[in-house]
């Protein structure tokens, strides 16, 4: 039950920007703005939460050796994705969609352009602490993991340009959750290669 528990954490917010994503305009008009730009307030919160499916799995204090080090690199990538994916969500979400609904809606292409720098370096981060996380549960847990992690690498480059505009962003929202449901079950074993430090699904 303590592993169902902890999937259901790590698949919650992927699985809920899926659905965003099933109402999510396609276009940014004068029309759809107020929608375009109230959908990524109510957002805010749950994209920095994707990072849950790597946090989770590492759940503990680092060591100071390789693993610890990797771990500080999957922290600081859920940060870095943290920090400017918010910004792509506040200038190409909120503030665009509200600037498409007034006279100044020619300023929308440069937000666009804005956002969308921003939410690739996210994403880049994003996969760099997706490669940390998986090379740390790799060495703690084998093989098992490869399946989790090969499935949570696709989504990441599909992330980049995807969003979550159906279909594509929507696909790649339901990846992550395949993913991190995969990763925390195979970090839910007892064994594995080398003696693991506690995380949280072992609490």
């Amino acid at each position: 039950m303590r592993t169902v528990r902890t999937t259901g954490l790590v698949t919650a917010p992927p699985l809920l920007l899926a659905v965003a994503g099933l109402v999510h305009p396609r276009h940014l008009t004068a029309a759809t703005a107020g929608h375009w730009a109230g959908l990524h307030v109510v957002l805010l919160p749950v994209f920095p939460l994707l990072v849950l499916g790597l946090l989770v799995p590492l759940w503990g204090r680092p060591g100071r050796d390789a693993d610890g080090a990797l771990i500080v690199l999957a922290w600081a990538g859920c940060l870095g994705y943290a920090a400017y994916y918010t910004g792509l969500d506040a200038v190409a979400g909120i503030s665009a969609g509200t600037v498409a609904g007034t006279p100044a809606r020619g300023g929308v292409g440069r937000l666009f352009a804005t956002g969308d720098a921003l939410g690739r370096a996210g994403v880049y981060a994003l996969t760099v602490a997706a490669l940390a996380t998986c090379s740390v549960l790799l060495r703690r847990h084998g093989p098992r993991v490869l399946p989790g992690g090969a499935v949570v690498l696709v989504a990441c480059w599909s992330f980049v340009d995807s969003h979550i505009f159906w279909p594509r962003g929507v696909f790649t929202m339901l990846a992550f959750a395949v993913g991190f449901g995969l990763l925390t079950v195979a970090a839910s074993s007892q064994t594995g290669p080398r003696t693991a430090s506690p995380g949280l699904t072992d609490l």
